[in-house]
């Protein structure tokens, strides 16, 4: 499993104005940082583009699976495991990964983005979409 982070590089007196999401939580206030999981089919374009995208706006650490048996990263329990919230690009994906992982899916914030298909791997109109979406779920 390899994990997205962002290190940080020294300190800013002002880095909630440079980035208004870095500061954001997932987890409500718990002032813990968060495991996020991005779940795509084939893990090859959309959750590897939104786990870099998370990592890099909201220092979070992040990772990615796809669904599908020939996923470059198929999803396992210890993915599941490691994270707390899961966040996947289809609502049918989210469908999916309740019916195949119902039992590992307990006490896991499950997020659908609903970004189609259709983009490459960090394609620009990707990273817009990706950064668009997180700004309406993170709380």
């Amino acid at each position: 499993m390899r994990l997205f982070s962002e290190d940080p590089k020294g300190s800013c007196a002002n880095e909630a104005d440079a980035n208004p999401l870095a500061t954001s939580r997932f987890l409500g206030d718990t002032g813990m940082m968060s495991n996020i999981l991005f779940v795509c089919g084939k893990a090859r374009k959309r959750s590897p583009t939104a786990a870099a995208v998370a990592a890099e706006l909201l220092g979070h650490s992040t990772d990615f699976a796809g669904l599908s048996a020939d996923a470059d990263e198929r999803i396992s329990t210890e993915h599941l495991d490691w994270a707390d919230m899961i966040v996947v690009m289809e609502k049918a994906q989210l469908s999916r990964l309740k019916r195949q992982m119902k039992a590992h899916l307990k006490g896991k914030r499950l997020v659908c983005l609903d970004i189609p298909d259709n983009f490459e791997f960090m394609q620009q109109e990707l990273v817009e979409l990706v950064t668009a979406r997180l700004a309406r779920i993170v709380r």
